[in-house]
């Protein structure tokens, strides 16, 4: 067989196999740990100018399917993210702007004046770009001790270092429902509009402060029926947090709202089971206004979640919905019952039936890709089996205090909202005051009984659950744990 010619290869071959040679000799990145506290270009990143568009794609999965290179020339990106293969992709000018921005040391505000842009714009920017491994976060501050936990600190790392914040925002007591579970309908005023904003700029520092990202759950009652909801949503938008709404089924022109200031990364409705138990829990109607409401967010293309407050009543009713929900919601999920405020009124599951209701949900997981994981006791079970865990409630286990506090409409803070679990006021204190309290640090450490559980990391059962039954949340492991898990042979 005669030797391909010159002629015979594509003329963009040369450039083609520089990005190959560049991609083939990309090194592992270190796993940083960047004490200065200042973000760091990716030293495996090469920058490589070529005279033809499209040729990152001819590298990528499916490559036979790529349309052919163009004339043009174009600057390609090429560098190993941590723990991860190699990628390759045309520069765009964000990217662009993100690297400038970590090399040169430009303060965020800096360029957000430069560009006529708000802060959170190029903070959205920077983290598209950490999140792809073209920039190296430094380490977050917000850290679990192994040693407090009981447990050996290898294989535990992603589980113990959080690098996201959430603040979950109960704007207002008002709520167009009266559902008969409701844990809180205690009358509360609400912030003034300016002190609202500086809760958000609180917020914003402490994130920078601790080296997290930022995240706003808005929450109520009905967020939506906060008289400057809006604005609250555009303030935190363009602070760059990322934005979650847990609320109620709510007419088109209220989505496309938000939807016009940044899409909500999760809108969360909920349902307590098939309609009739549901309209019972919820009020008559709610259970096919929720479905139409689903329908709505998938139309605007807006990531939705359903919520299940698990009772007695309802335990044989949860893999029936999710079948329901299967076409219709992204992710589904339950809470057990609190039994604080309305919900003292209604049955919790009986213990004996709650583990074989997990061991029949996580089956049933493996063919509802709705179904998501959450409660913390699923990760006992899993260990015991040896399967993988996974991160539990916050992705941390309970991470009441930790990776997330509640903010009530009058500025009282809560380790968790489920539950009483008061820890400072946001009226006369800062948010690093208050996460820096011993109150709040008691929350952090969880249950001494839970001290050398082998999945302690991901777990910590409820404390809510241990709280509902009379139970000290700072000593007694949730009544629904079967105890410490044993792996099998």
């Amino acid at each position: 067989m005669p030797k391909p010619t010159d002629s015979d290869r594509p003329p963009y071959a040369a450039d083609l196999a520089r990005l190959e040679r560049t991609l083939s000799q990309a090194a592992p990145a270190p796993d940083p740990e960047l004490p200065s506290g200042a973000a760091e270009a990716n030293p495996t990143l090469s920058v490589v100018r070529v005279g033809w568009r499209g040729l990152p794609e001819l590298l990528a999965p499916g490559a036979s399917s790529a349309p052919s290179p163009t004339p043009g020339e174009q600057l390609v990106l090429v560098w190993r993210p941590p723990g991860e293969e190699p990628r390759v992709k045309a520069a765009d000018p964000e990217d662009l702007l993100a690297l400038k921005i970590v090399v040169e040391g430009i303060r965020p505000e800096e360029a957000a004046r430069e560009g006529g842009v708000p802060v959170g714009r190029i903070e959205a920017i920077l983290g598209r770009a950490q999140d792809e491994g073209l920039v190296l976060a430094p380490t977050p501050l917000l850290r679990r001790d192994p040693r407090q936990l009981g447990v050996e600190p290898h294989g535990w790392k992603e589980f113990l270092v959080a690098p996201v914040f959430t603040l979950q925002w109960h704007l207002t007591q008002a709520c167009d429902l009266r559902c008969r579970h409701c844990y809180d309908r205690s009358p509360r005023d609400v912030l003034p509009h300016d002190r609202a904003l500086r809760v958000l700029d609180d917020l914003h520092w402490f994130c920078r402060e601790r080296r997290v990202r930022g995240h706003v759950t808005f929450t109520g009652g009905n967020p939506l029926l906060h008289p400057r909801f809006l604005d609250l949503y555009r303030e935190a938008a363009d602070r760059g947090f990322g934005l979650t709404v847990l609320g109620n089924p709510s007419p088109r022109d209220s989505i496309e709202a938000l939807c016009a200031i940044r899409p909500p990364e999760v809108f969360q409705v909920s349902l307590e089971g098939l309609k009739e138990h549901n309209d019972a829990i919820r009020g008559p109607g709610h259970f096919e206004r929720t479905l139409e409401f689903l329908g709505l967010l998938r139309r605007l293309g807006v990531f939705s979640m359903v919520m299940l407050t698990l009772t007695r009543d309802n335990v044989d009713q949860v893999l029936p919905l999710a079948e329901r929900l299967r076409p219709r919601a992204d992710r589904f999920h339950f809470n057990r019952l609190s039994p604080v405020g309305e919900g003292a009124n209604l049955p919790v599951v009986p213990r004996e039936r709650y583990r074989a209701f997990l061991e029949d949900y996580l089956v049933a997981a493996r063919e509802n890709p709705v179904l998501g994981l959450k409660d913390n006791l699923l990760n006992p079970l899993r260990y015991q089996r040896g399967e993988p865990v996974f991160g539990g409630c916050t992705g941390f286990g309970c991470g009441a205090a930790f990776n997330f506090v509640c903010l009530l409409p009058d500025g009282e803070v809560h380790a968790c909202r489920k539950f009483p679990s008061p820890i400072g006021t946001l009226r006369v204190q800062s948010l690093a005051e208050i996460y820096d309290s011993p109150r709040a640090a008691r929350y952090r450490a969880g249950p001494s009984a839970c001290r050398g559980c082998p999945v302690r990391p991901v777990c910590g059962g409820c404390l809510a659950s241990t709280s509902g039954f009379g139970l000290d949340t700072f000593e007694a492991r949730d009544p629904y744990c079967a105890g410490r898990p044993q792996t099998r042979s």
